[in-house]
C-alpha cells in the first residue's frame, strides 16, 4: 500500500491588535484617591440599593432635625437648647449607631467577598488601604457632627434682628469649640469602629461587636462613680470612649451648664488617654492589615 505523501507544515503569524500600555500611569495617589471616594460613597449608600441607604440617611435625618429644632427653640425664645460643644455629646449615642452599621460594610464586605489581593495588586499598599478606610470614616462622621453644627450657627446668626456682622463673630467664638469635639470624638469613635469591624467578616459580628464597645462599658461608669472615693469618681469617665472624650471637652472648654460630670484636675490624664486610644487604635488597625490575608 502506497503511503501518503507528508503534507509540509507551515507556519502563519496573526496580529491580533495587541499593543504596550502608552498611557498615563496614575500610580499610588490615584488609587488612595479613588478607594477614598468609593468608600465615602459606600458609608452613605451612593450608588447602591434603596435598602443601602435606610439607616445612614435616617441618622443624618436625625441630626439635621436635632439641629432644626436647636434653631426653632433659639429663635422663639432666644435660648439655646444645646451648645454647640454640647451637640457632640447629644449626638454621641446615634454615631454609635451609624458607625455600628457602616463600618462593617466598609470593611467587612472586602473580607469576606476576598476582594483585597485586587486592591493590594494596585500600587495601594495594606497600610494604605487601612488608612483611607480611617479617613473616609473619620470624614463621614465629621461630617454628620459638624453640618448641623453650621446649620445652627447661620440660624443663630440671621435669628438677630440687626448687626449681622458682630453676632456672626460672636457665635464663631462659640461654634469652634463645637467643630473642635466634633473632631475628636470622629477619630475616638472612628478609630474603635473600624478596628472591631475589621476583626471579623460578617457584618452582623462587627455591628454587634462595635455595640457592646461602647454599650457594655456604659454601666463600668456608674459603678464606679457609685463606689468610688471622691478620685475615682474623678476618674471614672476614662472607662468609657463617649465619657473620656467628653472629659477632654470639659477639660478644654469648661463642663456645659447642670453637666453631672467632674473631672477635677486630672483634664491632662483625659487629653493624653484620648490621645493614646486614638493612636493604639490606628496602630492595631495597621497590625491587623499586615496580618489579614490576601
Amino acid at each position: 500500500m502506497a503511503h501518503a505523501e507528508a503534507q509540509p507544515v507551515t507556519s502563519v503569524i496573526h496580529d491580533i491588535g495587541y499593543q504596550r500600555y502608552q498611557g498615563p500611569r496614575l500610580g499610588r495617589g490615584y488609587a488612595v484617591r479613588s478607594l477614598y471616594q468609593h468608600s465615602m460613597r459606600a458609608v452613605f449608600g451612593i450608588g447602591r440599593g434603596a435598602k443601602a441607604k435606610i439607616f445612614p440617611w435616617l441618622i443624618i435625618g436625625i441630626a439635621l432635625a436635632f439641629a432644626l429644632i436647636a434653631i426653632a427653640v433659639r429663635t422663639l425664645t432666644d435660648q439655646q437648647l444645646v451648645s454647640y460643644d454640647g451637640y457632640a455629646n447629644a449626638m454621641s449615642y446615634p454615631v454609635m449607631m451609624f458607625l455600628a452599621i457602616v463600618a462593617p460594610e466598609l470593611v467587612s464586605r472586602d473580607l469576606r467577598d476576598k476582594v483585597l489581593p485586587l486592591y493590594f495588586s494596585r500600587p495601594l499598599s495594606r497600610s494604605d488601604y487601612a488608612l483611607t478606610k480611617q479617613a473616609s470614616l473619620v470624614t463621614a462622621v465629621l461630617l454628620l457632627l459638624g453640618v448641623p453644627q453650621l446649620l445652627m450657627y447661620v440660624g443663630a446668626v440671621f435669628s438677630r434682628d440687626n448687626d449681622y456682622l458682630s453676632g456672626a463673630w460672636t457665635e464663631l467664638k462659640d461654634l469652634w469649640p463645637g467643630l473642635v469635639s466634633a473632631g475628636i470624638y470622629a477619630l475616638v469613635l472612628s478609630g474603635l469602629s473600624l478596628l472591631v469591624a475589621s476583626l471579623t467578616s460578617r457584618r452582623a459580628f462587627g455591628t454587634a461587636g462595635i455595640v457592646a464597645v461602647f454599650l457594655l462599658t456604659t454601666p463600668i461608669v456608674g459603678i464606679l462613680i457609685a463606689i468610688g472615693g471622691p478620685t475615682l469618681q474623678k476618674l471614672a469617665f476614662l472607662a468609657n470612649p463617649m465619657t473620656m472624650v467628653q472629659g477632654v471637652q470639659d477639660w478644654l472648654f469648661g463642663p456645659p451648664p447642670n453637666d453631672g460630670s467632674n473631672i477635677g484636675d486630672f483634664g491632662p490624664l483625659y487629653g493624653l488617654s484620648v490621645a493614646a486610644l486614638i493612636a493604639v487604635s490606628v496602630a492595631l488597625l495597621l497590625v491587623r492589615y499586615r496580618k489579614v490575608s490576601s
